[in-house]
């Protein structure tokens, strides 16, 4: 009965979630709206001013209170950089209200399945910390995918601009010829520039937006030939090659340390592994850590010590290039 009630009031708590988000579901576009209407009240106004300064409105939740409360927080503009670079379609609010949402149902819950409040909090403190982990996931493999497709489209950028196109035309040409996500971040560029922004600030924006040391390289590689001149395209072949034999050499460095990485997830899944098969072929013997009062604690004590020592073998097995 109590189960049931618990299960009851957890979907009870996401409906009400769910509805919030669906009725503050055209934040955007009253933002969209309130900020033409601005525009025509200025232009209405006669002031006289040719140029009109637009200050972006940052939308961090559908919600209006929880948006004006995430604005105060300093973190949560890196929070929505950090969706972004994922490539996630969400609000950072919407995000924070997830976690909170499965972690506080996570610790209502498991007291009902295993009574111990330790367990109860692990598992919620899991729950929580799981849709940031799959947007830190989403996010690791979208870094990878454009920095796969970089060089390519350094190549054709040179390409265009060897052909006499004008570098900008070239930024139009990897939008329309490469896939995502390198096609969209370029495209981001050649907007912004279309729309009025300076080629530095956009070529800026570009570098933090995409956190890879090769975008640094091609930022400062371009913002150093617009102030000094050169050959553009010996610039770009250049950096195409290094770009390419860097990831020559980093296919190696893999190859020569898989081994270790092996080694090194062997360690990490052994424990939790060793637990399941022994709990299997003698429960007795392993019941005695769920069933002791000190035994959650032992637990506890364990999983902190194999989140260290897995951080720590990884970061030795991980050698960046």
């Amino acid at each position: 009965m109590d189960f049931a009630l618990a299960v009851l009031t957890f979907a009870i708590v996401v409906v009400i979630l769910a509805l919030a988000f669906v009725l503050a579901g055209g934040g955007r576009e009253n933002v969209v709206g309130r900020r033409l209407a601005a525009i025509a009240k200025g232009v209405g106004s006669g002031s006289g001013s040719p140029r009109l300064k637009l200050l972006r409105d940052e939308v961090l939740s559908s919600l209006p209170a929880f948006n004006r409360l995430l604005l105060r927080a300093t973190w949560a503009g890196r929070l929505r950089g950090f969706i972004a670079q994922a490539g996630v379609n969400i609000l950072p609010g919407k995000l924070i209200l997830c976690s909170a949402v499965l972690g506080f149902g996570l610790y209502l819950l498991v007291p009902y399945v295993y009574p111990h409040p330790l367990v109860a909090l692990l598992l919620g403190v899991i729950g929580a910390g799981a849709p940031m982990a799959y947007v830190a996931v989403r996010r690791a493999k979208r870094l990878r995918a454009f920095e796969k497709s970089f060089p390519e489209a350094i190549d054709l950028l040179g390409r265009a601009v060897r052909a006499g196109h004008a570098f900008t035309t070239g930024l139009e040409m990897v939008t329309t010829e490469l896939p995502e996500p390198v096609a969209g971040e370029f495209k981001i560029v050649f907007d912004e520039q279309n729309f009025g922004l300076p080629l530095r600030d956009a070529l800026t924006n570009l570098a933090e937006r995409v956190p890879i040391v090769d975008v640094r390289f091609f930022v400062t590689a371009l913002l150093v030939h617009k102030e000094t001149g050169g050959n553009l395209v010996q610039i770009l072949a250049d950096l195409s090659r290094v770009i390419r034999e860097r990831f020559k050499l980093l296919g190696e460095v893999r190859a020569r340390t898989a081994q270790g990485r092996l080694t090194a997830a062997i360690l990490i899944a052994l424990p939790p592994a060793m637990i399941v098969i022994l709990r299997g072929l003698n429960p007795d013997y392993v019941n005695l850590l769920f069933t002791d009062p000190v035994g959650p604690y032992m637990l506890g004590g364990a999983a902190l010590l194999q989140v260290i020592g897995s951080a720590l073998l990884w970061k030795v097995v991980n050698i960046r290039v």
